[in-house]
């Protein structure tokens, strides 16, 4: 059995030498026996192995040269070829925006993959799986789009389109056709040109469909007056919107006003209306009220929930009625929430929306709603004291915000707590108010005796220029003296506060020619030379306002408030040797000053 399989093998390999010998013409080598070194070298020429010089030698000596120019031409040949499936290769990469392989195309199944896509072959499950696996998501893309391009050219007749890569343009025209939308011209006449007749019967057969809508959905709208049946007219998508139940937009709605198309705008605007009620229905729980037009009073008394309004007595009654107690609940948490957003953004509730609290027992959003505005209202008027009540003072800044004049009682408050002391945020405000409140009693009243103390509060106010305006007078009109003086002292003052104290002088001179025996222009003379340095002078008409009834701790303060005010810290110091020098235990707070200046040294 043995010696049997062995012959057969030998006959085998004799045949295959003497079929190689003659396909590389080497029928003149004698020699028939497969151990000869010619069936070694055709075998491997056959199998595209690399034949070795001393191999080439050994046929050439052999005279059989023919064999040797074929071999040498056979794998040029596989070279060229093994040459052109890389670049082939690398074309469809590049085709398939592969960017990640760097593997050889000899072992990679890539390739093949490739191929099949590129030829408008189906992948397999297996093949899909390998390309996600790998990460060739954009592969596996672009696969799955050209199957569903094949399917779509089968599906309507397209088959004669060779190309069917999905960056086609019949791509493109295709899935519009399969979502039944229309065509543009281009793309019809693209068709045209590609004698696609066949799936040109398909779009036919929808505009015919489309068409039939058109009509259709004319007569269901109310549009039938407006005579074109053509698909390209704005009719036609502002009627399938409408179909759609879907809302019309303003450019839609006014064109539909243009074409007088007043029913067909009555019918949207009543669906648009009852598609709100269902959505506004659902929202706040009133589903059980069966009723969906948008005539109907829930209607209304919904949309003013949504609107972040209060429920008025006679809603919550109807909706009492109707038990759409939820509906309520869900209302007044509405309500609650805007108001407390707006207490976050430091807007001030209204009377009504706190009457509204009071009423539905949430004093706790009052008091919340007051101690945030409050915390405003201190940082605003430079109040920094953590430990201040909120009463009176938020009474007082609330007056002050809505520019209304504060009573009696809440002004002795500011006083006893020294909040009206010059230079508050608070006392300017006060005063502006009080100036101005006077100014319109001098315009309704007359009464000039104001215009002193209107003056006053100006300056208080931190406004001397308003000061100045209000007593820019004729004093020869007025018959009382002490008056035309008070007028004159308050504006020297307001003259010494934007530093003219050659103005402010004159004024206070004329003062005291108009009245002698009062104190106060001399007070006035004192503050105008202790502003210009003249400190003996000053201590002079100081003397001079004393004489003549004018408070020691009043001049004091005066000259206090000169020191305190001066900007120089060496006049500062200068005036407070003088003052030391002059009474070291009356004038002992200047020391203050004087350490001061040595502590900066």
């Amino acid at each position: 059995m043995t010696t049997m399989n062995t012959d057969q093998n030998y006959q085998n390999c004799v045949k295959h030498f003497t079929a190689l010998k003659d396909k590389y013409q080497a029928n003149n080598y004698q020699d028939f026996s497969p151990n000869s070194p010619l069936y070694f070298i055709l075998r491997k020429a056959d199998l595209g192995i690399e034949i070795l010089d001393l191999e080439y030698i050994w046929l050439q000596k052999e005279n059989l040269l023919a064999t040797v120019e074929l071999i040498r031409t056979e794998q040029q040949q596989r070279i060229k070829d093994r040459v052109d499936l890389g670049v082939e290769f690398t074309k469809l990469k590049s085709k398939y925006q592969v960017n990640n392989d760097h593997i050889s195309w000899t072992v990679s199944p890539l390739y093949f993959i490739l191929c099949k896509v590129d030829s408008g072959n189906f992948l397999n499950e297996r093949e899909f799986n390998w390309l996600i696996s790998n990460g060739f998501k954009k592969v596996n893309s672009i696969a799955i789009e050209n199957q569903k391009f094949i399917s779509l050219k089968s599906k309507y007749n397209a088959n004669k389109y060779q190309d069917s890569h999905s960056d086609s343009p019949l791509y493109s025209i295709l899935k519009k056709i399969d979502i039944s939308e229309r065509l543009t011209e281009l793309e019809y006449k693209w068709l045209i040109e590609q004698e696609l007749s066949e799936t040109l019967e398909f779009v036919k057969q929808q505009e015919a469909t489309r068409r039939n809508e058109f009509i259709r959905l004319k007569e269901k709208y109310q549009a039938t007056k407006y005579k074109t049946n053509s698909l390209s007219t704005p009719l036609y998508p502002i009627l399938q919107k409408l179909e759609a139940e879907e809302n019309l937009i303003d450019t839609e709605l006014t064109w539909l006003k243009e074409q007088e198309l007043i029913e067909t705008i009555t019918i949207a605007e009543e669906k648009e209306k009852t598609r709100q009620f269902t959505a506004l229905k659902l929202k706040y729980q009133a589903t059980e009220y069966e009723d969906l037009s948008p005539k109907s009073h829930l209607y209304k008394v919904l949309k003013n929930i949504d609107s972040g309004n209060s429920l008025g007595g006679q809603d919550v009654n109807f909706l009492k009625k109707r038990k759409l107690l939820e509906t309520i609940k869900l209302a007044n948490d509405k309500y609650i929430n805007h108001l407390k957003s707006k207490i976050e953004e430091n807007e001030l509730l209204t009377d009504s929306e706190i009457e509204w609290l009071k009423n539905n027992g949430r004093e706790d959003i009052i008091t919340f709603a007051k101690q945030k505005h409050f915390s405003a209202l201190k940082r605003k008027y430079g109040l920094i004291d953590p430990s201040l009540p909120l009463e009176p003072y938020y009474t007082i800044m609330v007056k002050l915000e809505k520019e209304e004049r504060l009573d009696p009682v809440l002004v002795v408050q500011l006083i006893e707590t020294e909040m009206l002391s010059p230079g508050g945020k608070i006392a300017i405000t006060y005063y502006r108010l009080e100036a101005e409140f006077l100014e319109q009693e001098i315009k309704r009243t007359g009464h000039k005796w104001h215009i002193p103390t209107a003056s006053s509060y100006w300056r208080k106010a931190h406004e001397p220029e308003q000061a100045l305006k209000l007593t820019n007078l004729d004093l020869g009109k007025i018959k009382e003296n002490h008056l035309k003086s008070a007028i004159s002292v308050t504006r020297g003052g307001a003259f010494r506060d934007c530093y003219k104290l050659d103005d402010a002088e004159i004024c206070a001179l004329q003062a005291i020619k108009y009245q002698a025996d009062s104190h106060h222009p001399y007070t006035l003379m004192g503050a105008i030379c202790y502003d210009r340095y003249e400190y003996e002078k000053g201590s002079y008409w100081f003397e001079q306002a004393i004489q003549r009834g004018a408070d020691i701790e009043d001049i004091d303060s005066e000259i206090k408030r000169v020191i305190k005010n001066e900007k120089n810290d060496d006049k500062r110091h200068e005036a407070a040797e003088y003052l030391l020098k002059k009474d070291l235990k009356r004038y002992a707070w200047a020391k203050d000053y004087l350490k001061k200046q040595q502590d900066k040294k």
